[in-house]
């Protein structure tokens, strides 16, 4: 197939796989929380908190707001909302006049029962910044700015449409992360490459890592007694109704998951790498065009791995500022359950983008090169 038949297909092939995953059902339909209630976007028009208790950090008690419907049935008509307020930095929110919120109305027919205001209304902001990253991408990059919007849905729907209902459903996470993760790795590689034999071997390369970065999770996790309820949100998910799960196998599925991206990206760098020494040297030989692939292996591994540790330590960052400001010595730090979930991520996927920079050399080497120069210089 010629690239400009591929420019045509592949994309094409790409929103017809997004279509059918977005009319999949995950089973979960029916479990909707407020069946009984309707969701609406609301202004907060006043704001009264008289009836809120401070006690230092701590607010608690309700905040009553008159809201004007912006959308759904009752649009333009006017209520009183209740924001209860429990004391959870995390989760309480405090409205003022002029306030766009997200709201839950329970009713019965035309008449308001109560309005409960959820939380602020972001989904317009979110739509935005979403379409303007795709149409950078798309200007900046043009057809493969497109492919790469493609992918980024792609993932985000097998993850939602696939993965996750999966887990939920009691599957085991670890051969479902695989597999979720290696649709995700031929998908997108797919849509970089086209069907060529830079897609064989990148997809070989990145899976040998993550297939690594995998097994090591699961020795680390028994070795090192971890449970998955280090995940954040993990024991709400069993209070939900969801008490046989194994919560240890899901993070020892998350490990391979969020390091797949990384490892991907390295086999994509020396995969394109061997191909345009080949392309610029169609003599060289087998030997020759796999020590390259180690040249930029060994370049690429020195940041990648870096890369992995900076995306983990930030999503705990004010854990660690609670660790040195109560004066926690560094050994309980780094024999707590959690920051040792974070160093398995870590070293795993680390050890993961190791593994798959030299097989992704190697096999580079092998498949871009002529079959019969293997010694040649």
């Amino acid at each position: 197939m010629n690239s400009r038949n591929a420019r045509i297909l592949l994309p094409t092939l790409s929103f017809v796989f997004i279509a059918i995953l977005l009319a999949l059902p995950t089973g979960f339909e029916g479990a909707y929380q407020f069946k009984d209630a309707v969701k609406c976007k609301v202004e907060i028009l006043e704001a009264d908190n008289s009836s809120l208790i401070d006690t230092g950090l701590i607010r608690t008690g309700q905040q009553v707001c008159k809201v004007r419907f912006l959308n759904g049935s009752f649009k333009g008509q006017t209520a009183e909302g209740w924001n209860m307020l429990s004391g959870a930095l995390s989760q309480d929110k405090l409205f003022r006049s002029g306030d766009k919120a997200q709201a839950i109305v329970h009713h019965d027919g035309e008449e308001i029962i109560s309005v409960n205001l959820i939380d602020y209304y972001r989904l317009d902001g979110e739509l935005i910044l979403a379409l303007a990253f795709a149409l950078f991408l798309v200007i900046f990059a043009r057809g493969i700015g497109l492919r790469s919007v493609l992918s980024f849905v792609i993932s985000i729907l097998v993850l939602w449409k696939i993965l996750v209902p999966l887990f939920l459903k009691g599957f085991n996470p670890i051969f479902i992360g695989l597999v979720a993760v290696a649709i995700m790795t031929f998908i997108i590689l797919l849509l970089v490459y086209g069907f060529d034999k830079k897609l064989l071997s990148s997809f070989c390369g990145a899976m040998s890592g993550i297939l690594f970065a995998m097994i090591l999770s699961i020795i680390c996790s028994h070795a090192f007694h971890i449970h998955g309820a280090v995940m954040h949100n993990s024991e709400a998910l069993l209070y939900s109704g969801f008490a046989d799960l194994s919560l240890t196998q899901i993070f020892m599925a998350s490990v391979c998951i969020g390091a797949s991206g990384s490892v991907m990206d390295l086999s994509v760098d020396i995969t394109s790498a061997v191909s345009e020494v080949v392309r610029n040297c169609p003599a060289i030989s087998k030997k020759e065009a796999i020590k390259s692939g180690l040249t930029v292996a060994r370049a690429a591994m020195g940041t990648m791995t870096t890369t992995l540790l900076l995306a983990y330590s930030g999503t705990c960052i004010a854990m660690l500022m609670t660790f040195m400001a109560q004066g926690t010595p560094i050994y309980n730090i780094l024999n707590n359950n959690v920051v040792a979930a974070e160093i398995i991520n870590t070293i795993a996927g680390s050890f993961g983008l190791a593994m798959t920079a030299p097989l992704t050399a190697f096999i580079s080497g092998i498949l871009l090169t002529n079959k019969d120069n293997f010694t040649k210089a």
